[in-house]
């Protein structure tokens, strides 16, 4: 069964969080399938799929890898979007049971503007901004979209409505003006889209189980609905329990000792970039700490059996300084370096990946965003409304530049653009070196302008398109490895335990999660802008931009 958000890298279960299953793990089990002698087909169950484009890609490249094998993959869907479509697309034949719903739109964008709801408040957000499409600041300060900002989201939305159409085409055996006329309708029943040629069958589980009974010309088949599934003990009685769960609280077991076969290290950017150490809060939120993916990378860096690294990125980015750090520490390091995005590496997060030696994107991965901004919110108007009053004594004609109760002057809003304009003209500097060209050249694709994958290699701010798998190859060929050499792949950071996470923020109740998960994200979230936002400078591209 595919269902949930599938995070990257290793997870641990929050205390009070669901369990959650990481991409790494679905695909290890897929791969692993399509090489067991004992497993005749695949049986995707494809049900509430929260992934972003990127991830689609990586699970539709392990289909396609099963499908090598020389084995089937049969898809069933009940209701389904997009991007689960997008998944069944990629197997031999996709299923709906007669009272299942297509839905398919296109590819739409919305964006929502706050600036009247805070004005009403009484709250103003004084930003700065270094690039023309640098408009992530715009839902704040805005009512409706700037034309740079629309040019810019246009293109995203051009550009994965086109990729969208050639995929369905090719999946579906189509011709592309069919699948825009297709995607004009939009909405399917089970039976209409067999008849479009979307689907495959219309029939039940049970129908397909016998059907793929008579196509395997077997008595009778086993369905394995826990395939190599990480089964967690959850017995803690008595003394043997106490150990396991002892165990659990500090991370498990201490690893064993290593062969002999050389290693490529995979380390996971997963989350806001902030300074200090990775955070993890005990709901699954994470961020990724400067202090923290500097200190993996020198671990990778100095284990004499890493023959090389793959820095795996799913990122909006942050803090300027914690991403220069990182970035730092990628091009001080001698051992090749792999960039591989996921379904976001944009400002921050491109910042980090320009180290590399290679950079590899997802085709629907959102990256770039090359600009800076900063600033801070005024809440002036709102203390006015509620009472507060507030007294000021100040020295230095500069000293209420991060205060919250008066806009910037002249003088503070020149300071914050010298500072600024040097960000920028850093992160565009590194960038043109980075990507050899000249820095007219590429300050002509920064302007905070967001791309997809497929656009980036176009516009040659990354190398090539491909899966995590494929940047793992990358790494061993740069390391001089062959293609079939075996590698044991070392995951950092590790994740968090339940014992770490219980000093973590508990202040969010589990009740809240049921009731209205969408207004959890945000808490869960707002204690990282916080923090953000205390810095001068950020790369971050703070609005949320999923393609579905």
């Amino acid at each position: 069964t595919l269902s949930g958000d599938y995070p990257e890298g290793p997870v641990r279960v929050g205390l009070f969080g669901k369990p959650r299953k990481s991409l790494a793990d679905v695909i290890r089990r897929i791969d692993h399938a399509a090489e067991d002698k004992e497993v005749a087909a695949l049986w995707l169950r494809i049900e509430a799929l929260k992934t972003g484009r990127g991830k689609v890609h990586e699970l539709r490249a392990a289909v396609q890898r099963f499908r090598k094998s020389g084995k089937p993959v049969y898809a069933e869907l009940a209701t389904a979007q997009s991007n689960q479509y997008l998944v069944a697309a990629a197997c031999d034949q996709i299923i709906m049971p007669p009272c299942g719903i297509l839905i398919v739109p296109g590819v739409r964008a919305e964006v929502t503007f706050y600036k009247g709801l805070l004005e009403k408040l009484g709250i103003e957000f004084e930003l700065l901004q270094m690039g023309k499409y640098k408009g992530a600041v715009e839902p704040l300060t805005r009512t409706d979209m700037s034309p740079p900002l629309r040019e810019s989201i246009e293109a995203l939305i051009d550009d994965a409505y086109e990729d969208m159409v050639a995929v369905i085409a090719a999946d579906r055996q189509m011709k592309g003006y069919k699948v825009k006329t297709l995607l004009d309708q939009g909405l399917f029943t089970a039976a209409a889209a067999r008849k479009a040629g979307l689907i495959d069958r219309v029939c039940y589980a049970d129908q397909l189980q016998d059907a793929l009974r008579k196509k395997l010309q077997a008595d009778k088949i086993k369905l394995v609905t826990d395939y190599k599934k990480k089964k967690v003990d959850t017995d803690f009685s008595g003394i043997t329990g106490m150990m396991k769960l002892v165990e659990l609280l500090i991370g498990g077991k201490p690893a064993k000792a290593t062969g002999k076969k050389p290693k490529i290290a995979v380390i996971h950017a997963v989350g806001m970039i902030i300074e200090g150490k990775s955070a993890t809060n005990i709901f699954g939120t994470r961020a990724v700490g400067s202090t923290t993916l500097v200190k993996a990378l020198r671990k990778a860096a100095e284990d004499q059996k890493v023959v090389g690294i793959v820095l795996r990125i799913d990122s909006p980015g942050g803090s300027g300084v914690a991403s220069d750090l990182i970035w730092r520490e990628t091009v001080r390091i001698k051992k090749p370096i792999i960039a591989s995005m996921g379904d976001k590496a944009a400002s921050g997060g491109y910042y980090i990946a320009m180290g590399a030696d290679k950079i590899l994107a997802e085709p629907q991965t959102i990256t770039g965003s090359i600009g800076v901004f900063g600033g801070k919110v005024v809440l002036r108007g709102l203390y006015e409304k509620i009472g507060v009053t507030t007294e000021i004594i100040s020295r230095g004609q500069n000293s209420g530049s991060l205060a919250t109760t008066d806009p910037f002057t002249p003088e503070e809003r020149k300071a914050w653009m010298v500072v600024l304009k040097e960000a920028y003209r850093q992160f565009v500097g590194n960038a043109a070196k980075a990507r050899e060209l000249a820095y007219k050249d590429l300050e002509k694709l920064a302007q905070g302008r967001v791309y997809t994958g497929r656009m980036a290699k176009a516009n040659g701010l990354i190398d090539e398109l491909g899966t995590l798998k494929d940047a793992i190859a990358e790494a061993k060929k740069a390391a001089g490895l062959k293609p079939d050499a075996e590698v044991e792949l070392m995951i950092l950071p590790r994740p968090k335990t339940i014992f770490e996470q219980l000093f973590s923020d508990t202040s969010v109740s589990t009740g809240l999660e049921a009731t209205w998960p969408e207004l959890l994200e945000t808490v869960r979230k707002a204690k990282l802008f916080r923090r953000l936002f205390s810095e001068p400078v950020l790369l971050w591209m703070p609005y949320r931009l999923e393609l579905r």
